[in-house]
């Protein structure tokens, strides 16, 4: 279901995507509102679950996390047992950050994060090509990312009023 928000909801929540550490207080003037109100602006967001959570955006190369490899993923079935057995196995690999179902060629398209190539090829051959219903694995090494936001466009959920 589609949130119902106004013109300061929205500018809460960008304020708050943008920096999450923002004081109440300074949230609240920039959405021009007194900070109580704002508040409960903000439980209601997180009671709604349109915030999720708070996180910080870490650096991964300065913490030597230099490989990003996207991986294509087909299975042998795509009965949902199987795609359900498979996100659940995917959730106990803390280097896949991203897993998503996809239509098209594969069936699940991974983000795997990786300090470097011997730790990526470790993972790769004894947890990834060997888990159960894996037929086929395409890996993309990301050499340069051109873009890379958080988030979403909130300026689209405005333009859709």
């Amino acid at each position: 279901m589609l949130a119902k928000l106004d013109k300061v909801d929205l500018q809460i929540l960008k304020d708050l995507q943008d920096d999450g550490r923002l004081t109440n207080v300074d949230l609240a003037r920039r959405a021009g509102i007194s900070a109580p109100p704002c508040l409960r602006r903000v439980k209601g967001l997180e009671d709604l679950d349109v915030i999720k959570g708070y996180h910080a955006d870490l650096n991964a190369e300065a913490l030597g996390f230099n490989l990003v490899i996207f991986a294509e993923i087909s299975l042998e079935s795509q009965s949902d047992t199987d795609l359900r057995a498979f996100e659940a196995l995917v959730n106990l690999w803390p280097m896949v950050r991203e897993c998503h179902l996809v239509a098209g060629e594969a069936d699940f398209l991974l983000k795997v994060v990786a300090k470097d190539w011997d730790s990526y090829q470790k993972f790769l051959s004894t947890q990834l090509t060997t888990a159960a219903k894996v037929n086929n694995v395409k890996t993309m090494t990301v050499l340069r990312s051109a873009k890379k936001l958080h988030g979403l466009p909130l300026e689209e959920y405005a333009a859709a009023e």
